[in-house]
Order: C-alpha cells, then structure tokens, then sequence
C-alpha cells in the first residue's frame, strides 16, 4: 500500500533528522524528530491494520490499538513528552543523554514496525 510506504520513509527520514540533530549538539530537536519518527512508523502500521489516519501524536494510545507489547510501549511511553516539551519552555533539560535515548528508542519502535509490516 502507497500511502503505508510513504508514511515509513517518512519515519526513516526523521531517524535520519534526528541523528544530524544529535550529532550537531541540537538535542531538543533530536528528541523532537525522534519522537516523530516513531510516530510516523506507528502510523503506517496503523494505517495498514486499519484502512485508515488517525491523528493523534499519543504513542502510548497508538501501542495500545496495535498491541504493540510491553518493550515498544515502554518505549513510547518514553518518547511521548518529546512531542510538546522539546518545543516550548518547560522545565525538562535536553542533554546528550536523553537525546541518545530517545534516537535509540526510536530505532526501535521503527525496527518493530517493519517487521510487522514484512509479515
């Protein structure tokens, strides 16, 4: 399906983004396009699954419709307050660390989303 593929080299674009970001010390918009990359991949399989977008940024709530197992939802779990807190003023310090997590975290959500869509 056109728009599934469409939707993962999306994901596989922001991997790249966010690694660029990370290597250039930009580690707010690392975790930023991680987290986007996640969620693009989530929505490809959730597009595949259901004939359908559904736009929504939680990755946690899009795990859960596709049973995505503990490991992946953990790791979205994790990712998800990258979506608002790497954009606006808020308390939490974007540090080499937490953008190196949230770029492997994300390598994994987009690993598991195309082994599913290779079944």
């Amino acid at each position: 399906m056109k728009e599934v593929e469409e939707w993962l080299k999306r994901a596989e674009k922001d991997l790249r983004t966010a690694k660029v970001n990370l290597e250039n010390q930009e580690y707010e918009a690392c975790a930023f396009f991680s987290h986007q990359a996640a969620e693009k991949a989530l929505k490809a399989l959730y597009i595949l699954k259901f004939k359908r977008l559904w736009k929504i940024h939680d990755l946690e709530k899009l795990c859960s419709v596709l049973k995505a197992g503990k490991k992946i939802t953990n790791i979205s779990r994790k990712l998800n307050p990258h979506y608002i807190e790497t954009r606006y003023p808020v308390e939490t310090e974007y540090t080499e660390k937490v953008a190196k997590a949230a770029l492997e975290g994300a390598k994994e959500v987009v690993k598991w989303v195309k082994g599913k869509l290779r079944k």
